[in-house]
Protein backbone atom coordinates (compact mmCIF):
# COMPACT_ATOMS: atom_id res chain seq x y z
CA UNK A 1 0.00 0.00 0.00
CA UNK A 2 1.09 3.22 -0.96
CA UNK A 3 2.04 6.12 1.59
CA UNK A 4 0.07 9.15 1.17
CA UNK A 5 2.82 11.01 0.17
CA UNK A 6 2.65 8.42 -3.19
CA UNK A 7 -0.73 9.25 -3.38
CA UNK A 8 -1.55 11.60 -6.20
CA UNK A 9 -4.96 13.15 -6.75
CA UNK A 10 -6.91 12.91 -9.91
CA UNK A 11 -6.01 14.89 -12.37
CA UNK A 12 -8.59 17.75 -12.80
CA UNK A 13 -9.23 19.28 -16.38
CA UNK A 14 -8.61 22.98 -16.54
CA UNK A 15 -11.73 25.49 -16.43
CA UNK A 16 -12.24 28.32 -19.01
CA UNK A 17 -12.61 31.73 -17.74
CA UNK A 18 -16.46 32.51 -18.97
CA UNK A 19 -15.09 36.02 -20.01
CA UNK A 20 -13.20 34.12 -22.53
CA UNK A 21 -16.27 32.36 -23.14
CA UNK A 22 -18.27 34.88 -24.30
CA UNK A 23 -16.07 36.81 -26.58
CA UNK A 24 -15.62 33.97 -28.42
CA UNK A 25 -19.13 33.24 -28.87
CA UNK A 26 -19.22 36.99 -30.07
CA UNK A 27 -16.46 36.39 -32.32
CA UNK A 28 -18.13 33.77 -33.94
CA UNK A 29 -21.17 35.34 -34.02
CA UNK A 30 -19.54 38.33 -35.93
CA UNK A 31 -17.29 35.74 -38.18
CA UNK A 32 -20.55 34.83 -39.26
CA UNK A 33 -22.57 37.62 -39.92
CA UNK A 34 -19.47 38.70 -41.75
CA UNK A 35 -19.52 35.76 -44.05
CA UNK A 36 -23.17 35.94 -44.96
CA UNK A 37 -23.15 39.45 -45.50
CA UNK A 38 -20.34 39.24 -47.91
CA UNK A 39 -21.37 36.16 -49.56
CA UNK A 40 -25.21 37.74 -50.28
CA UNK A 41 -22.69 41.13 -51.50
CA UNK A 42 -20.93 39.43 -53.76
CA UNK A 43 -23.84 37.59 -55.34
CA UNK A 44 -25.61 40.95 -56.21
CA UNK A 45 -25.19 41.70 -59.55
CA UNK A 46 -25.19 45.86 -59.23
CA UNK A 47 -22.89 46.19 -56.16
CA UNK A 48 -20.69 48.74 -56.43
CA UNK A 49 -17.35 49.62 -53.75
CA UNK A 50 -19.94 52.18 -52.24
CA UNK A 51 -22.61 49.57 -50.92
CA UNK A 52 -19.61 47.39 -49.52
CA UNK A 53 -18.60 50.49 -47.01
CA UNK A 54 -22.76 50.45 -46.36
CA UNK A 55 -22.78 46.40 -45.48
CA UNK A 56 -19.41 46.90 -43.59
CA UNK A 57 -21.71 50.25 -41.80
CA UNK A 58 -24.63 47.72 -40.92
CA UNK A 59 -22.52 44.58 -40.08
CA UNK A 60 -21.10 46.77 -36.95
CA UNK A 61 -23.96 48.76 -36.29
CA UNK A 62 -25.21 44.80 -35.34
CA UNK A 63 -23.65 44.84 -31.94
CA UNK A 64 -23.83 48.65 -31.14
CA UNK A 65 -26.80 48.60 -28.38
CA UNK A 66 -30.09 51.13 -28.94
CA UNK A 67 -29.38 53.64 -26.26
CA UNK A 68 -32.01 53.34 -23.53
CA UNK A 69 -34.77 55.57 -23.27
CA UNK A 70 -36.35 56.85 -19.68
CA UNK A 71 -39.71 55.96 -20.30
CA UNK A 72 -42.56 58.94 -19.48
CA UNK A 73 -40.31 60.77 -20.54
CA UNK A 74 -41.68 64.78 -20.54
CA UNK A 75 -39.90 66.82 -23.75
CA UNK A 76 -38.55 69.79 -22.83
CA UNK A 77 -40.29 72.95 -23.94
CA UNK A 78 -39.41 74.11 -27.49
CA UNK A 79 -37.14 77.54 -27.37
CA UNK A 80 -38.12 80.81 -29.05
CA UNK A 81 -35.77 81.54 -31.60
CA UNK A 82 -33.91 84.96 -31.57
CA UNK A 83 -36.55 87.28 -32.85
CA UNK A 84 -38.91 85.83 -30.24
CA UNK A 85 -41.26 84.03 -32.44
CA UNK A 86 -41.28 80.19 -31.43
CA UNK A 87 -39.89 77.42 -33.42
CA UNK A 88 -41.81 75.54 -36.11
CA UNK A 89 -41.70 72.40 -33.82
CA UNK A 90 -43.34 74.70 -30.86
CA UNK A 91 -47.06 74.23 -30.89
CA UNK A 92 -48.17 77.52 -29.23
CA UNK A 93 -50.43 77.25 -25.99
CA UNK A 94 -53.85 79.21 -26.96
CA UNK A 95 -54.27 81.98 -24.93
CA UNK A 96 -58.21 83.58 -24.29
CA UNK A 97 -58.60 86.75 -25.14
CA UNK A 98 -60.77 89.45 -24.18
CA UNK A 99 -62.38 91.07 -27.20
CA UNK A 100 -63.50 94.44 -26.23
CA UNK A 101 -67.17 95.21 -26.78
CA UNK A 102 -67.69 97.10 -30.04
CA UNK A 103 -69.07 100.31 -30.46
CA UNK A 104 -72.72 100.79 -31.46
CA UNK A 105 -73.16 102.73 -34.62
CA UNK A 106 -74.39 105.84 -34.18
CA UNK A 107 -77.84 106.82 -35.70
CA UNK A 108 -77.79 107.87 -38.84
CA UNK A 109 -80.84 111.00 -38.72
CA UNK A 110 -83.27 110.44 -40.87
CA UNK A 111 -84.03 113.72 -43.69
CA UNK A 112 -86.55 115.87 -42.65
CA UNK A 113 -89.11 115.88 -46.19
CA UNK A 114 -89.42 119.40 -47.63
CA UNK A 115 -92.57 120.72 -47.65
CA UNK A 116 -94.88 121.24 -50.31
CA UNK A 117 -93.36 124.86 -53.28
CA UNK A 118 -96.21 127.34 -53.57
CA UNK A 119 -96.99 128.59 -56.54
CA UNK A 120 -95.36 132.16 -55.38
CA UNK A 121 -92.05 130.27 -55.01
CA UNK A 122 -92.15 130.18 -51.12
CA UNK A 123 -92.72 126.68 -48.90
CA UNK A 124 -95.40 126.27 -46.42
CA UNK A 125 -94.44 126.58 -42.99
CA UNK A 126 -93.47 124.17 -40.61
CA UNK A 127 -96.61 124.40 -38.61
CA UNK A 128 -98.39 123.75 -42.00
CA UNK A 129 -96.66 120.63 -42.31
CA UNK A 130 -99.28 117.00 -42.12
CA UNK A 131 -98.72 115.28 -38.73
CA UNK A 132 -96.24 111.98 -39.30
CA UNK A 133 -98.28 109.15 -40.95
CA UNK A 134 -101.42 111.46 -41.50
CA UNK A 135 -101.81 109.75 -44.61
CA UNK A 136 -99.63 107.00 -45.36
CA UNK A 137 -100.80 106.20 -48.79
CA UNK A 138 -101.03 110.46 -49.32
CA UNK A 139 -99.34 111.92 -52.84
CA UNK A 140 -98.78 115.42 -53.43
CA UNK A 141 -101.81 116.70 -51.51
CA UNK A 142 -101.42 116.43 -48.08
CA UNK A 143 -103.63 116.50 -45.30
CA UNK A 144 -103.51 119.45 -42.54
CA UNK A 145 -100.96 121.19 -45.28
CA UNK A 146 -102.03 125.05 -46.22
CA UNK A 147 -100.88 125.47 -50.16
CA UNK A 148 -100.85 129.17 -51.28
CA UNK A 149 -102.01 129.85 -54.98
CA UNK A 150 -104.32 131.74 -56.80
CA UNK A 151 -107.98 131.56 -57.67
CA UNK A 152 -109.49 131.85 -61.31
CA UNK A 153 -112.55 130.92 -62.56
CA UNK A 154 -114.37 129.35 -66.14
CA UNK A 155 -117.95 128.12 -67.02
CA UNK A 156 -118.58 124.46 -66.20
CA UNK A 157 -121.51 122.17 -65.85
CA UNK A 158 -119.19 120.50 -63.16
CA UNK A 159 -117.94 117.90 -65.78
CA UNK A 160 -114.36 117.48 -66.68
CA UNK A 161 -111.31 115.57 -67.02
CA UNK A 162 -112.59 113.28 -63.86
CA UNK A 163 -115.35 112.38 -65.85
CA UNK A 164 -117.46 112.21 -63.27
CA UNK A 165 -120.29 113.87 -65.52
CA UNK A 166 -122.24 116.99 -65.05
CA UNK A 167 -123.66 117.72 -61.84
CA UNK A 168 -126.15 119.83 -59.75
CA UNK A 169 -123.48 120.45 -57.48
CA UNK A 170 -122.17 124.15 -58.53
CA UNK A 171 -119.49 124.18 -56.03
CA UNK A 172 -116.58 122.66 -57.91
CA UNK A 173 -112.80 123.31 -58.97
CA UNK A 174 -110.16 122.53 -61.51
CA UNK A 175 -107.04 121.23 -60.00
CA UNK A 176 -103.49 122.08 -61.67
CA UNK A 177 -101.29 119.47 -63.29
CA UNK A 178 -98.83 118.98 -60.68
CA UNK A 179 -101.10 118.52 -57.72
CA UNK A 180 -103.81 116.75 -60.09
CA UNK A 181 -101.45 113.82 -59.87
CA UNK A 182 -102.49 111.70 -62.85
CA UNK A 183 -106.22 111.80 -61.25
CA UNK A 184 -105.59 111.31 -57.78
CA UNK A 185 -106.72 114.56 -56.89
CA UNK A 186 -110.71 113.76 -58.40
CA UNK A 187 -113.63 114.08 -56.26
CA UNK A 188 -111.07 115.92 -53.06
CA UNK A 189 -112.84 118.19 -51.24
CA UNK A 190 -110.47 121.38 -50.34
CA UNK A 191 -111.44 124.60 -48.49
CA UNK A 192 -110.67 128.09 -50.30
CA UNK A 193 -109.71 131.04 -48.42
CA UNK A 194 -109.74 134.52 -50.10
CA UNK A 195 -107.53 137.20 -48.17
CA UNK A 196 -110.36 138.94 -46.67
CA UNK A 197 -111.24 135.94 -44.99
CA UNK A 198 -114.38 134.35 -47.27
CA UNK A 199 -114.14 130.94 -47.64
CA UNK A 200 -115.75 128.03 -49.73
CA UNK A 201 -115.70 124.47 -49.76
CA UNK A 202 -115.17 123.07 -53.38
CA UNK A 203 -114.75 119.50 -54.88
CA UNK A 204 -112.38 118.60 -57.51
CA UNK A 205 -114.06 117.66 -60.81
CA UNK A 206 -111.39 119.07 -63.68
CA UNK A 207 -107.68 119.28 -64.57
CA UNK A 208 -106.99 123.06 -65.80
CA UNK A 209 -103.86 122.64 -68.13
CA UNK A 210 -100.23 123.98 -68.10
CA UNK A 211 -101.68 127.72 -67.77
CA UNK A 212 -102.67 127.23 -64.39
CA UNK A 213 -99.74 127.46 -62.21
CA UNK A 214 -98.59 124.71 -59.13
CA UNK A 215 -100.99 125.93 -56.06
CA UNK A 216 -104.16 127.47 -58.15
CA UNK A 217 -107.58 126.29 -58.27
CA UNK A 218 -109.69 127.60 -61.15
CA UNK A 219 -113.03 127.42 -59.65
CA UNK A 220 -116.44 127.50 -60.97
CA UNK A 221 -118.15 131.17 -61.24
CA UNK A 222 -120.63 130.36 -58.60
CA UNK A 223 -117.39 129.09 -55.86
CA UNK A 224 -115.39 132.12 -57.01
CA UNK A 225 -118.37 134.53 -56.01
CA UNK A 226 -117.93 133.12 -52.61
CA UNK A 227 -115.11 134.95 -52.17
CA UNK A 228 -115.00 137.81 -54.37
CA UNK A 229 -116.59 139.56 -57.14
CA UNK A 230 -116.78 137.14 -60.42
CA UNK A 231 -115.15 141.06 -62.50
CA UNK A 232 -112.24 140.50 -59.96
CA UNK A 233 -110.79 137.21 -62.23
CA UNK A 234 -108.29 136.73 -60.31
CA UNK A 235 -107.12 136.73 -56.81
CA UNK A 236 -104.69 134.86 -53.78
CA UNK A 237 -105.87 132.44 -51.98
CA UNK A 238 -105.08 129.51 -49.90
CA UNK A 239 -106.14 126.18 -49.78
CA UNK A 240 -106.48 123.03 -47.42
CA UNK A 241 -107.38 119.06 -47.86
CA UNK A 242 -110.66 118.71 -45.73
CA UNK A 243 -112.94 115.32 -45.06
CA UNK A 244 -116.95 116.99 -44.97
CA UNK A 245 -119.77 114.72 -43.95
CA UNK A 246 -121.56 113.34 -47.28
CA UNK A 247 -125.24 111.62 -47.14
CA UNK A 248 -124.52 108.82 -49.96
CA UNK A 249 -122.16 105.70 -49.55
CA UNK A 250 -119.52 105.06 -52.42
CA UNK A 251 -120.63 104.07 -55.93
CA UNK A 252 -119.19 102.36 -58.51
CA UNK A 253 -119.62 102.89 -62.21
CA UNK A 254 -117.88 100.69 -65.30
CA UNK A 255 -116.67 102.21 -68.04
CA UNK A 256 -118.34 102.19 -71.65
CA UNK A 257 -116.51 98.97 -73.53
CA UNK A 258 -116.48 97.26 -69.86
CA UNK A 259 -116.82 93.73 -70.28
CA UNK A 260 -115.56 90.30 -68.71
CA UNK A 261 -112.29 90.91 -71.06
CA UNK A 262 -111.65 94.03 -70.43
CA UNK A 263 -113.03 96.76 -68.16
CA UNK A 264 -112.15 100.26 -65.84
CA UNK A 265 -113.63 100.73 -62.78
CA UNK A 266 -114.30 104.50 -61.34
CA UNK A 267 -115.27 105.40 -57.67
CA UNK A 268 -117.40 107.68 -57.33
CA UNK A 269 -119.32 109.68 -54.22
CA UNK A 270 -115.93 108.76 -51.84
CA UNK A 271 -115.38 111.03 -48.72
CA UNK A 272 -111.84 110.94 -48.99
CA UNK A 273 -108.91 111.15 -51.87
CA UNK A 274 -108.96 107.32 -53.27
CA UNK A 275 -105.23 106.18 -53.12
CA UNK A 276 -105.75 102.46 -55.30
CA UNK A 277 -107.91 99.98 -55.95
CA UNK A 278 -107.73 96.49 -56.22
CA UNK A 279 -110.11 93.22 -57.39
CA UNK A 280 -110.77 90.30 -55.91
CA UNK A 281 -109.01 87.11 -57.98
CA UNK A 282 -108.84 83.51 -57.81
CA UNK A 283 -104.79 84.25 -56.25
CA UNK A 284 -106.07 87.13 -53.87
CA UNK A 285 -106.21 90.66 -54.69
CA UNK A 286 -104.71 92.36 -57.46
CA UNK A 287 -103.95 96.34 -57.67
CA UNK A 288 -104.98 98.05 -60.51
CA UNK A 289 -103.66 100.98 -62.83
CA UNK A 290 -105.15 104.30 -62.56
CA UNK A 291 -105.39 106.16 -65.41
CA UNK A 292 -105.48 110.23 -66.26
CA UNK A 293 -109.18 110.39 -66.38
CA UNK A 294 -110.07 109.12 -63.29
CA UNK A 295 -110.24 105.05 -64.11
CA UNK A 296 -108.77 102.49 -62.90
CA UNK A 297 -107.90 99.83 -65.84
CA UNK A 298 -108.16 96.11 -66.13
CA UNK A 299 -106.97 95.46 -69.53
CA UNK A 300 -107.46 91.68 -69.05
CA UNK A 301 -110.63 91.61 -67.52
CA UNK A 302 -109.00 90.64 -64.10
CA UNK A 303 -111.48 90.84 -61.70
CA UNK A 304 -113.93 92.50 -63.78
CA UNK A 305 -117.58 91.65 -62.13
CA UNK A 306 -116.23 90.23 -58.65
CA UNK A 307 -115.67 92.12 -55.45
CA UNK A 308 -113.64 95.66 -55.11
CA UNK A 309 -111.07 97.12 -52.25
CA UNK A 310 -110.75 100.83 -52.10
CA UNK A 311 -108.22 102.69 -49.99
CA UNK A 312 -108.36 105.98 -49.31
CA UNK A 313 -104.93 108.14 -48.46
CA UNK A 314 -105.51 107.15 -45.00
CA UNK A 315 -104.62 103.92 -45.32
CA UNK A 316 -108.61 102.74 -45.02
CA UNK A 317 -110.12 99.97 -47.00
CA UNK A 318 -113.51 99.29 -48.17
CA UNK A 319 -114.76 96.62 -50.06
CA UNK A 320 -117.65 96.35 -51.81
CA UNK A 321 -119.73 93.14 -52.60
CA UNK A 322 -119.51 91.88 -56.47
CA UNK A 323 -120.90 93.93 -58.38
CA UNK A 324 -122.28 93.30 -62.49
CA UNK A 325 -119.94 94.77 -65.12
CA UNK A 326 -122.56 97.54 -66.56
CA UNK A 327 -120.90 100.06 -68.88
CA UNK A 328 -121.83 103.35 -67.83
CA UNK A 329 -124.25 102.55 -64.60
CA UNK A 330 -123.71 103.89 -61.32
CA UNK A 331 -124.17 101.02 -58.75
CA UNK A 332 -124.03 102.31 -55.08
CA UNK A 333 -122.44 100.26 -52.63
CA UNK A 334 -122.87 100.17 -48.42
CA UNK A 335 -119.31 101.66 -47.55
CA UNK A 336 -118.07 104.76 -46.95
CA UNK A 337 -114.87 105.88 -45.37
CA UNK A 338 -114.37 107.28 -42.50
CA UNK A 339 -114.30 111.45 -41.17
CA UNK A 340 -111.10 113.02 -40.64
Amino acid sequence: MASRSQRRSPRRSPRRSPRRLRGALVCAAAAAVALVISLVVAFRPDHQAADGQEVAASAASVRAKAPATTPNATPSPAKPSAGGSPSPTATPTPTASKSKPKPKPKATPKPTPKPPVTSGGGTATAADRPASGAAPLGGWIQPGTTYKGVATWYDTDGNGACLFGPSSDVMTAAMNTRDYETSKACGAYVRVRAANGASVTVRITNLCPGDCLPGQLDLSPQAFAKLAAPVTGRISITWTLVSPAVANPISIRYKDGSSKYWCAIQVIGHRNPVARLEVRTSSGWVRLARTGYNYFLSEKGTGCGGPIRISDIYGERVTTDALPVRAMVVQPTRVQFAAH
